[in-house]
């Protein structure tokens, strides 16, 4: 059971200038390819093996009263190294793109309490949440290290592997890129994990439920709704 969420990314905002609200926060769960997925059709990427499924098994989003959230400010100005912006995604063989370089803005925490929790039976999951953004502004799902370290992190559990960072957009739909194999590459193709939190509690089920997020290591990737993007952290 999924109570509540957490994640951290940057807010860029847009040329027009003006206050910038957030009039939707989306959260989804996918499993991992090949549920919910079409195995028929010939993907346009390099590989979907351990890739989020074609469609999300569940979501929940503000608009339509299955989540509450808050905002805070963690730091009023910072600097990613690179990012993955809008048309920077491209199906396979052009995939590759090192990047579409740095950005700043705010570095901004969003914490979501949703109304139905998620119930969620034992599996490996991808979570992915997406912002609706006014005035033009954009947000990016910044990463954490991979894998995740720090005070608190409990270790993937033995025969479970952390998936990194994938991502899509409506044109590859319902594809994904790993965002750092993939897209970033490079002869030492980098791997990634995003910065998210998620709280709960463990139903006594016959075996763990680990919940995946991939990410992006020092890189901002933008979400926004309707808009796929996801990660790998426990």
């Amino acid at each position: 059971m999924i109570n509540s969420a957490s994640f951290v990314g940057l807010l860029v905002p847009g040329a027009t200038g003006g206050s910038t609200t957030i009039s939707d926060v989306v959260a989804e769960i996918y499993r991992v390819f090949p549920q919910d997925s079409n195995t028929v059709r010939t993907p346009n990427v390099v590989t979907r093996t351990n890739s989020p499924s074609d469609v999300a098994f569940d979501t929940r989003d503000s608009a339509g009263g299955g989540l509450t959230f808050t905002t805070s400010v963690l730091n009023p100005t910072f600097t990613v190294i690179n990012s993955v912006q809008p048309g920077g995604i491209h199906p396979s063989p052009n995939q590759t793109t090192g990047g579409n370089g740095p950005l700043t803005g705010q570095e901004i925490q969003i914490t979501v309490t949703f109304l139905t929790p998620f119930n969620l039976p034992a599996n490996h999951y991808f979570f992915i949440p997406q912002l609706e953004l006014t005035n033009g502004a954009q947000f990016y799902w910044l990463s954490a290290s991979r894998p995740i370290s720090g005070a608190g992190t409990t270790p993937f559990p033995a025969g479970v592997t952390d998936l990194q960072a994938w991502t899509r957009d409506a044109a590859l739909n319902p594809d994904w890129s790993r965002i750092g194999t993939d897209i970033v590459g490079g002869a030492t193709p980098p791997t990634f994990n995003l910065a998210f939190s998620l709280d709960g509690t463990a139903a006594p089920e016959p075996g763990p439920i680990l919940l995946v997020v991939t990410g992006l290591s020092l890189l901002g990737l933008r979400l926004r709704a309707r808009t796929r993007r996801d990660g790998s952290a426990q």
